[in-house]
Formats: structure tokens, C-alpha cells, sequence
């Protein structure tokens, strides 16, 4: 079995076969430590691109702008409108298909600017046996994905990421908004508002680990263990309740299994599933 140096060495070579790259870059941990890794093997052959939409979550925002600001990364923000797209808004279960289409279609005409660049994505190998409809389009768009061909796990980049002082080390695990509603619910930019207004609330209340699900007049909220714990001491649960209220909620929940990564797919079968797993 490689080391964690030998499969680090395979994706610097990697990225060097590739050049010049573009690299998706959202602020999630894949994504941060990819794009810090081809800056740094690459320089500038290598650039970071953010694509901004209502369903990128504010928190994940600023961590992409904290590391370009720490480590000089080049990066160039644009502008994906798959909102506009019906096939998105309506959130079925294929939803991530129509959003990476619609960003790697805005990355092609990027890539194309830049000297026919190749397009990185963050996908990694513990990715591999989920229900991601997403990589579907990436193979559409020929989009390459590093990480995963080095056999890089997700504990695999959090540990590079800390030896190379990066703030998005131990950050928990990032999706899309869009992600927070169950499948057929329609997506609209002020239910991902309140979404993300909500997520921010639980950030400034000192919660680390959770996920705001959307039902219409419900939120249920998702805490990982030690935060599951501080939201039941009843103090705690009233500020929830009041906070949620306020956004427009009727009933304020919390999910006794805790946070989850993927928990909307939950509803649907294998046969579904299979269809889009990596």
C-alpha cells in the first residue's frame, strides 16, 4: 500500500503531466488543498477558480477568500447560473448533474482563455461508492480528478492539508445549499437565504458540526455528537427555536441520528443510486 508521501509525490506528478490547469476551487478541504497543491507545483501554470451562486454557502465563501489572502493563490471568480436552469431548480434527484454541467460548461470557456488549460475537480478516492450524479458531467466535460487517480482519501488530505498550514484542515465537510432540501422540493434563491442564514446562526452560537434540512414549515437540524449535546441543554434548544422562528419556520427540530453527510439520499433506492455512483 503507497504512503501518504508516495501518493503526494504521484500527484505532484500528476499535475505536472496536466499543465496548465484550472482548478475548481470552492473552499471545501478537496478543493483547497487541490488548488494550493497545483500553485505550488504548477505556479502559473495553475489557476484557482470560484464560481459564485446563491447555493454556495457564505462560510465556504470566506474560507476560499482566506486562503487565496494567506497563500497568494491566483485565482479568478465567475459566475454559475445553474439556479436559471429548470432541470436544477426543481431538485430532483439527479440535481448535481445540472450543476457541475452548468459549471463546467462557464470552466470550458475559462480553460479556453487560459491556453486549452485541463479542468481539476476535488473528487478523492473515499468518493468513489456515493450517489454523485455530478461526476457523470464531469466525465461529459473531461474533467480530471486528481486526488482521486493519486488514491488520496479524504483523512489522506486533511492530514497533507495540516502539514501544509492549511485553515480548511479540520473543516467539517461542505455541500452545496441546495443539498439541505429533500429531492422534488423546489430550489429557489430565498429558501437558500434562510438556509444559509440559519447555518451562519449556529456558527455564531459556537455550534461546529451540523447541517440546517429544509421542509417548509420545519428545520431539522443536524448536530454531530458533542454539539447534538450542547443544543439539547434546554437554554439552548429555547435560542434555537426562537432563532429558527425567526426565519420563518413553524416547528423546530432536531434529528436524533445526528449530522450526516448525504442524508437526503437516504430516500432513494439502490437502483437510483447505482446510477451515478462514481
Amino acid at each position: 500500500m503507497a504512503t501518504l508521501e508516495e501518493k503526494e509525490q504521484k500527484l505532484e506528478e500528476l499535475l505536472r503531466s496536466l499543465a496548465p490547469v484550472i482548478v475548481a476551487f470552492s473552499g471545501g478541504v478537496d478543493s483547497s488543498y487541490l488548488a494550493y497543491k497545483a500553485y505550488k507545483t504548477l505556479g502559473s501554470q495553475a489557476l484557482a477558480i470560484t464560481a459564485e451562486s446563491a447555493s454556495v454557502p457564505s462560510h465556504q465563501r470566506r474560507m476560499a477568500e482566506q486562503l487565496v489572502q494567506q497563500f497568494g493563490i491566483p485565482r479568478k471568480i465567475v459566475h454559475s447560473r445553474e439556479l436559471e436552469r429548470p432541470e436544477y431548480s426543481v431538485n430532483s434527484s439527479d440535481r448535481c448533474y445540472y450543476c457541475k454541467d452548468e459549471l463546467f460548461t462557464v470552466l470550458e470557456a475559462v480553460a479556453q482563455e487560459v491556453g486549452s488549460a485541463v479542468i481539476l475537480d476535488g473528487l478523492n478516492a473515499d468518493d468513489t461508492g456515493d450517489y454523485r450524479p455530478g461526476t457523470k458531467a464531469g466525465m461529459e466535460h473531461l474533467v480530471r480528478s486528481p486526488l482521486l487517480e493519486a488514491g488520496l482519501s479524504k483523512d489522506d488530505i486533511r492530514e497533507l492539508s495540516r502539514r501544509a498550514g492549511l485553515p480548511t484542515a479540520d473543516q467539517p465537510a461542505s455541500a452545496c445549499l441546495s443539498s439541505r432540501f429533500p429531492y422534488g422540493v423546489a430550489i429557489t434563491e430565498e429558501k437558500l437565504r434562510i438556509v444559509d442564514e440559519g447555518e451562519e446562526a449556529l456558527r455564531g452560537m459556537g455550534f461546529t458540526v451540523f447541517r440546517v434540512r429544509h421542509h417548509d414549515h420545519l428545520v431539522r437540524i443536524e448536530f454531530g455528537p458533542e454539539d447534538l449535546r450542547k443544543a439539547l441543554n434546554p437554554e439552548s434548544a429555547a435560542r434555537l427555536a426562537a432563532t429558527f422562528k425567526s426565519l420563518g419556520y413553524k416547528y423546530v427540530t432536531l434529528d436524533l441520528e445526528g449530522y450526516r453527510t448525504g442524508s437526503a439520499n437516504e430516500v432513494l433506492d439502490e437502483l437510483q443510486k447505482q446510477k451515478f455512483k462514481a
